[in-house]
């Protein structure tokens, strides 16, 4: 006996059936047609994300030890030109053998321009004749703006707090290895700064950032500064000028500097 086959019934449910599988199958081609356009976008024409303005300006880099072609040089071995005391007058450090040399009770030293956002190479040398300790050894600074201090220390076999040995952000930013050379070796800060920026009412709009490599080795990566550099208390910040002068500090030690040149970032 043969069956009669059911005839084709439009129920509820079998129409569900038919407009989600519609659906799924418009996601699909949808899907498959962006897919489509990006393998075309990709095989276009490559001048299409081509940016040839502007033309980056040429600097040529220094041989060896020299600084690049757009840099300023601040201390060539030399003179102290462009140097002067703290509060004005010449500086009183002393020169000889290619470098500068804290003369203890002296003063701090100033550059008689003013920076802002820059790059900063300088060489500084901690006494070969160790005394002290701690940070009575081989102490100084250097002080972006005059306000932000990346402390100088002979940290070599030498332990003080973390957040005040050599290539610290003092008391705000450890370093994050301790590259220190021997006392008496001539060792190297290659920094990035990035001043503060300020709003008309004084409040802060973007806070300063060091970058910093210790005998070429990265110690600081991009660190925020909560403020200038205070000795006791907590950092804080109030509206300055976009420029200002870079300090080196006089601390009572007898601390040379050399080759120091400076790259103004706009």
């Amino acid at each position: 006996m043969i069956e009669a086959t059911p005839a084709h019934t439009n129920s509820p449910s079998s129409a569900a059936t038919r407009g989600a599988s519609s659906r799924a199958g418009g996601v699909a081609a949808l899907w498959l047609l962006g897919a489509i356009l990006l393998h075309a976008q990709e095989q276009g024409d490559p001048e299409a994300t081509e940016v040839w303005e502007p033309e980056p300006p040429v600097v040529s880099p220094g041989e060896d030890s020299a600084p690049p072609s757009d840099a300023m040089v601040l201390f060539d071995g030399r003179e102290l030109d462009s140097w002067q005391s703290v509060g004005g007058g010449a500086a009183r450090w002393q020169v000889a053998d290619g470098a500068m040399t804290v003369v203890p009770g002296s003063g701090a030293i100033e550059t008689r321009a003013a920076f802002g956002d820059v790059q900063l190479h300088l060489e500084w040398r901690t006494p070969s004749d160790v005394r002290g300790e701690g940070q009575g050894r081989g102490n100084s600074g250097v002080f972006l703006m005059g306000l932000y201090e990346v402390q100088v220390l002979d940290s070599y076999q030498n332990r003080t707090y973390s957040n005040g040995q050599a290539a610290s952000v003092y008391k705000q930013h450890i370093p994050l290895v301790n590259a220190s050379r021997p006392p008496g070796a001539w060792q190297s800060y290659d920094l990035v700064f990035m001043a503060p920026r300020f709003r008309a009412d004084g409040s802060v709009e973007r806070k300063a950032t060091i970058t910093l490599l210790h005998n070429g080795v990265l110690v600081q990566n991009h660190v925020v500064l909560q403020g200038p550099t205070l000795y006791i208390g907590t950092p804080a910040y109030q509206a300055h000028e976009s420029a200002l002068p870079l300090m080196l500090q006089d601390h009572g030690n007898p601390v040379s500097f050399r080759n120091i040149w400076i790259r103004e970032l706009r």
